[in-house]
């Protein structure tokens, strides 16, 4: 049943999930807005860190207020005001801040011809702008009514790079050589045949992206680039270390090789870290720009390619070329992994054949040490009871004189022999019994 002014939220009667308004929000962050024609529309794109981001926010804010208009909201990604006759929209991206000016109809065509005045004398109302990072991209789009082939293109594009198609299912075109002016914007005409006004704000925009990532797109090629010497490099040192590890033995050999393959294995990881961000957000503006040229359904002119055949032959080698780079990067990863592996299992075969020739040194040492303690124990049983006996003896002696004078008389001599073998047997039955002892405690 419809709500009533009476009846409660939704958020009154449950608790929301603390993402549903962004959520929500996402939908509508950056929704297409009406263009009329003719329109003139300058747009830049700067590249910017969490931190420059903050800042640009801040200075865009300052610039609103000084000019009387309300800033973007704190968690807004995109915001639209008016100065002056033109209208100015900011947009936040992941790593990029962009801003496109609308400029007013009335100065749009100067002597018939679009892009006249040249960007360049248009240059001053950008400067308005604080530029929160380095500048990538600069457009400059001008949107035309129809006037069939009136229109001089070789004098507007290079002719050969010149890229037509009609969109919108006949309803405009749009052109553009992809090449900067001498001002350094990169030209392109969209030539309405009859559509509306928000038909035409949402391929201006959707134009304005693809020339935006399809250059984000391609911060990944020096990126590929450069890395290609360094992982030709591994990839011939780790070809080497594999072939060394066929002819290598002992232990300091194959440490030392599992050092040199651990050192690659480091340098490889460092370098696809560093990548990683620029090789994924690579893959995804292509996407984007695919998904682009796919929604504006672009026909071809006779004579010309279209955008999407210009950017196939240009935009996609390119693109291979990263993935070849990331895809290298993976399989060294897996191979220094494979083959350190492999060089860790003959080391710890080689350590463990050591340890096992020590343990039986170690037995063979503990069985000389319990031969030796036996001879040991042998001699000082022996040793123990020649001093008992000789004890015994002089005890005999002692004894003897006054024993004879009673009447009970006998041989010291006889006595004393007859005393070594009890002597002998109990000094080594206490030895044996000490010796157990200390077994035990062991």
């Amino acid at each position: 049943m419809p709500r009533t002014e009476s009846s409660p939220a939704i958020g009154a009667v449950f608790q929301d999930h603390p993402l549903r308004a962004p959520v929500l929000a996402e939908l509508h962050a950056r929704p297409f807005m009406p263009v009329a024609t003719p329109a003139r529309v300058l747009h830049v794109a700067f590249l910017v860190d969490r931190e420059q981001a903050a800042a640009d926010r801040a200075a865009f804010a300052g610039l609103c207020a000084a000019r009387g208009q309300p800033g973007p909201a704190r968690e807004a990604k995109q915001h639209r005001v008016a100065f002056g006759g033109a209208v100015l929209r900011w947009e936040r991206h992941a790593e990029f801040t962009t801003y496109t000016w609308e400029l007013p109809s009335e100065d749009l065509i100067d002597g018939g011809l679009p892009f006249h005045p040249a960007s360049g004398a248009l240059v001053a109302t950008l400067a308005q702008l604080p530029q929160p990072g380095p500048l990538l991209v600069a457009v400059d789009l001008q949107l035309v009514t129809d006037t069939a082939d009136s229109l001089a293109l070789d004098r507007l594009f290079d002719r050969s790079s010149l890229a037509r198609s009609d969109v919108e299912d006949g309803f405009a075109e749009i052109a553009t050589d992809f090449q900067p002016d001498p001002s350094g914007f990169v030209r392109i005409l969209v030539r309405d045949r009859g559509m509306t006004r928000d038909a035409s704000g949402a391929l201006v925009q959707r134009v304005l992206e693809i020339e935006t990532y399809r250059t984000l797109a391609l911060l990944g090629l020096p990126e590929a680039q450069g890395l290609v010497p360094t992982v030709a490099k591994i990839e011939n040192q780790l070809s080497t270390i594999t072939r060394e590890m066929r002819e290598s033995e002992g232990l300091i050999a194959n440490n030392r090789l599992l050092g040199a393959l651990t050192s690659l294995a480091a340098e490889l990881e460092a370098d696809a870290a560093a990548s990683l961000f620029r090789f994924g957000a690579t893959r995804a503006y292509e996407e984007i720009v695919t998904q682009r040229l796919q929604v504006i359904g672009e026909r071809q002119i006779s004579g010309y390619p279209t955008w999407q055949q210009f950017l196939l032959r240009r935009l996609q080698p390119a693109m291979r070329t990263c993935q070849s780079v990331e895809q290298r990067q993976a399989n060294l990863s897996v191979k220094l992994t494979s083959a350190a592996n492999l060089l860790r299992t003959r080391v710890d075969v080689e350590l463990e054949q050591q340890n096992r020739d020590l343990l039986s040194s170690m037995n063979k040492r503990a069985r000389m040490q319990l031969r030796l303690q036996q001879t040991v124990e042998g001699l000082s049983v022996a040793a123990i009871s020649y001093y008992v006996v000789s004890l015994v003896h002089y005890v005999f002696e002692g004894v003897h004189p006054t024993l004879e004078h009673v009447g009970m008389n006998f041989d010291v001599g006889l006595a004393t022999a007859l005393s070594v073998p009890v002597v002998a047997f109990v000094i080594w039955s206490v030895v044996r019994r000490i010796r157990r002892g200390h077994i035990d405690e062991a």
